[in-house]
This record gives C-alpha cells, sequence and structure tokens, in this order.
C-alpha cells in the first residue's frame, strides 16, 4: 500500500465549491460588488488569486485606502448579495451525503474547515441539516488565517484528534489544495470551477473530481 492509498483517518471538506456547489454565486457578488465601486472585475483570475482567502484579505488591498471598519462593511455588502441570490438554490454536492454516511458507519471523524463568514456557513449548514454531521467548523472568524495558510486544517486535525498526515482534505482551488500541502496533507480536488491541470503541480494531490459520485473507488476512501 503507498501513501497515497492509505485509509483516511478522518476528513475536511472546504465548503463553497466542494460541500455546495456556489462558487458562480460568490463570483456573481464580487463582480457586483467591486464593479459598484469602479473597480475591474475578472472572474477567472480572481477565483485562482482568492479562492480559499478571507474576505477582508482579499479587500485590503483592493481598497488601501479603507479602515477596518469600511473594509468589514464592504465584506458584508458582498455576503449579502451571495446570500439573496443562493438561498433559494442550496443542494448538496452530488455524492456527499453517501460519503458522509459511509464515513459515519466507520466512525470517521469529519470537520469544516472553510473561508466563509458565519453567516454563510450557517445559510449552507442549516438548510442542509449538516451541522452535527461535523465534529468543528474551522474559520477565519475564529482567529485563524485564511488559506494558503495551513492553520485551518492544522485546527481541525487537533480538534478531531488525528494526525496531519492520516487526514485527507477536500478542496476546489489550488489555495486549498497548497493549504493541505502545507499542513501535510492529502487531497482531493474538486473540478468544481477548474479543471484537473490547474492542480497538477500539488505532489499532495491523489485525485480529482467532478464530484464526490466518482470517488467511491478511491482507496483512500475505503475506511472499513
Amino acid at each position: 500500500m503507498t501513501p497515497s492509498d492509505k485509509p483516511a483517518r478522518a476528513l475536511i471538506f472546504d465548503m463553497d465549491g466542494t460541500v455546495v456547489d456556489n462558487m458562480r454565486y460568490h463570483e456573481a457578488a464580487w463582480g457586483r460588488l467591486l464593479t459598484e465601486h469602479g473597480l475591474p472585475f475578472d472572474a477567472d483570475s480572481f477565483f485562482k488569486k482568492t479562492a480559499g482567502m478571507a474576505s477582508a484579505e482579499i479587500l485590503a488591498p483592493l481598497f488601501p485606502d479603507a479602515d477596518a471598519a469600511r473594509i468589514d462593511a464592504l465584506g458584508h455588502d458582498k455576503e449579502i448579495y451571495y446570500r439573496e441570490d443562493y438561498a433559494p438554490h442550496v443542494a448538496p454536492m452530488a455524492g456527499l451525503l453517501a460519503l458522509m454516511a459511509r464515513a459515519d458507519a466507520a466512525k470517521v471523524p469529519m470537520a469544516l474547515a472553510t473561508a466563509a463568514p458565519p453567516g454563510n456557513v450557517d445559510l449552507v449548514l442549516d438548510k442542509l441539516k449538516l451541522r452535527e454531521r461535523f465534529v468543528t467548523v474551522v474559520s477565519p472568524s475564529q482567529g485563524f488565517p485564511g488559506k494558503p495558510n495551513p492553520d485551518l486544517f492544522l485546527e481541525a486535525a487537533r480538534r478531531m484528534g488525528v494526525p496531519a498526515a492520516d487526514c485527507l482534505v477536500f478542496e476546489d482551488a489550488p489555495n486549498g489544495v497548497e493549504a493541505a500541502r502545507r499542513a501535510g496533507m492529502r487531497a482531493v480536488a474538486l473540478l468544481t470551477m477548474l479543471d484537473a491541470e490547474a492542480f497538477a503541480a500539488y505532489d499532495n494531490l491523489i485525485a480529482s473530481a467532478r464530484d464526490f459520485t466518482a470517488l467511491d473507488g478511491l482507496p483512500a476512501l475505503r475506511f472499513a
């Protein structure tokens, strides 16, 4: 058995673009916000650069003269735009619930590690009734830096009591896969916004798939 085939002892999920296929709604909200303030917006480059970062980390360089209160207000506006548009469409990624059921049956703990603010986390977890399925939720709102820093994933592993090397991360963005790499964790890329080529440089990546239905035969997910 190779290290990449070793069954995972814990699963860590990103949320946006991973638990739910919602990144186009975020993209639209960012585009609306930046356009309103006279800033250019290129969706593809914006996603590749910023996915996994906290809103304040994204906004501060775009509005260099804004104080912290202004940055918070801009972030609030963007999330309002997003939640208004996405709330009627919340649905789990295909195959997610089946994977979670298998993990539960095998007593494999699961965590959510997301850059999303609490209101966005609440929207997804409460609508899908997933909150109790996760041992913990870790986010920058708790004082951790966003991805590609490894802190969210390392804290999730710590709270679950599982070594980093035994965790498997599910991500949709290069920043997230890089954060997993820095944490010493294997990763699976969900190709909801990018193709597999975008993740080719990451040696911790063990698989990529459009959704969870294509991962049934992955050795790392053979829990028992």
